[in-house]
């Protein structure tokens, strides 16, 4: 489609199926790295203040509070991407992950 990136066809065609999985499965491979890992892989949430955080920080995760109305509460790459011990958390269908 002639001259129709950044348009709404653009946009349109990157919803399309192998376009999106193609986005998906890029998107899964850098969460799999942070440039604080060690430390953000294998930060676990222990006081009852801190549960709203897991292997997630402001380098690989964290948002403009303003822009996530979660308020980058309850993120944790480890849902997404085997991260050290623990694949069995993965939330993420393991063919995407391939």
């Amino acid at each position: 489609m002639p001259d129709s990136e950044g348009t709404l066809g653009g946009l349109v065609s990157l919803a399309e199926e192998p376009q999106f999985e193609r986005i998906v499965r890029l998107a899964l491979r850098n969460a799999a790295h942070c440039s604080s890992d060690p430390l953000c892989a294998e930060r676990l949430p222990h006081a009852p203040a801190d549960f709203l955080h897991g292997a997630a920080c402001h380098i690989c995760l964290f948002v403009s509070e303003t822009t996530c109305e979660r308020g980058n509460r309850f993120l944790d790459r480890r849902f997404l991407v085997p991260l050290g011990d623990e694949p069995d958390l993965v939330l993420t269908p393991g063919e995407l992950l391939a």
